[in-house]
């Protein structure tokens, strides 16, 4: 006993006219998906990676489009030698213009930072204050002076101390020290004046009986003044006498 197999055959011409029908079957549907595709948002669509005999999975997505969030700080993205990214344009303009703006703010920074000099200028005796004690032969003079200072920077100087000596007949007679005494901008001059208290006595007790004589109305002595003034700046402390 046998079983009866019944089989549909099919000519060639036949077959190729089912194909080419699903063929266009396939456009029409594929034409239909993109054009909704079209529509819809792009970014809905989930990331499809496309793996063959010549590919393989990436090994940092596994495949997936996204990396493990924390690692957007440790993987390094490589980029062909050939990107226009690695071909800076303009550069030796743009080294050039560094280079001579560099020179340009460091010649400046030098200019105006470099410590000039600092001018003093004594002016003379502004006033003399004198006074007698007969019992003892003593003469008390005070004795105010002014001094012209200069600032030739371009930034303030302090002027810290001025240090002031008077000596009569190789003696010193008196001396003086003022403290803080002012501060003189960018190239600006200031006048100070400054007082040293002297005495005249002990050795010196002769020039009671000069500066009492009546008969000379006006009493010239000779003293020699030597004065030291301190000034600072950026830290920096220089005398000038």
């Amino acid at each position: 006993m046998g079983k009866s197999l019944s089989m549909s055959l099919h000519t060639p011409e036949e077959n190729g006219n089912a194909s080419s029908d699903n063929m266009k079957d396939g456009l029409v549907h594929s034409e239909h998906h993109n054009e909704d595709g079209r529509s819809g948002d792009v970014s809905q669509f989930p990331y499809v990676e496309f793996t063959g005999r010549d590919s393989v999975t990436c090994p940092t997505c596994q495949g997936t489009g996204r990396i493990p969030r924390g690692q957007e700080n440790q993987l390094v993205a490589l980029i062909p030698y050939s990107d226009q990214r690695l071909r800076p344009r303009r550069t030796k303009l743009y080294v050039t213009a560094s280079v001579i703006v560099c020179l340009l703010l460091s010649g400046l920074a030098v200019f105006f930072l470099f410590p000039r000099s600092i001018e003093v200028e004594y002016i003379g005796v502004k006033s003399v204050y004198v006074d007698y004690e007969a019992e003892k032969r003593i003469i008390y003079l005070n004795i105010t002076n002014t001094l012209n200072i200069t600032n030739n920077n371009y930034y303030s100087v302090e002027v810290a101390n001025i240090t002031a000596q008077v000596q009569f007949s190789k003696t010193v007679i008196g001396k003086a020290r003022l403290n803080n005494i002012t501060q003189i901008g960018p190239l600006d001059m200031k006048q100070i004046d400054y007082t040293v208290p002297t005495v005249l006595q002990e050795e010196l007790s002769y020039m009671y009986d000069f500066c009492t004589l009546p008969a000379i109305k006006v009493h010239n002595i000779v003293v020699m003044m030597q004065v030291t003034v301190t000034t600072s700046y950026f830290g920096h402390s220089e005398q000038i006498s």
